[in-house]
């Protein structure tokens, strides 16, 4: 299924492997679609796999996901080391 339709009210506790195709720009999306099998009812161990074609607009993604994420770890996480870990150029890549 797509990414958007499994991050959306979905319980999969059948499922044991997730294969993301089409990553998001906001990490929290695929977090949640990864979410949907760890609910209650699911005893089998999970796989995630992120298919990422090296040199395409899927690599990007990525590192905007990681510098998202830093943004939030250091904003709303309160995590100090996050946020200096990211350069001038990193903000303006966010903001522009």
């Amino acid at each position: 299924m797509s990414l958007k339709a499994g991050g959306v009210a979905l319980n999969l506790t059948a499922a044991s492997h997730v294969m993301l195709m089409d990553p998001w720009w906001n990490p929290a999306t695929e977090a949640q679609a990864m979410d949907r099998i760890h609910r209650l009812g699911q005893y089998k161990p999970i796989t995630v796999v992120r298919f990422v074609i090296a040199g395409t607009i899927e690599e990007r993604i990525l590192k905007l996901q990681e510098k998202k994420q830093l943004v939030f770890e250091g904003t709303v996480g309160r995590d100090t080391a996050a946020l200096a870990r990211l350069t001038e150029d990193d903000l303006r890549f966010l903001f522009s």
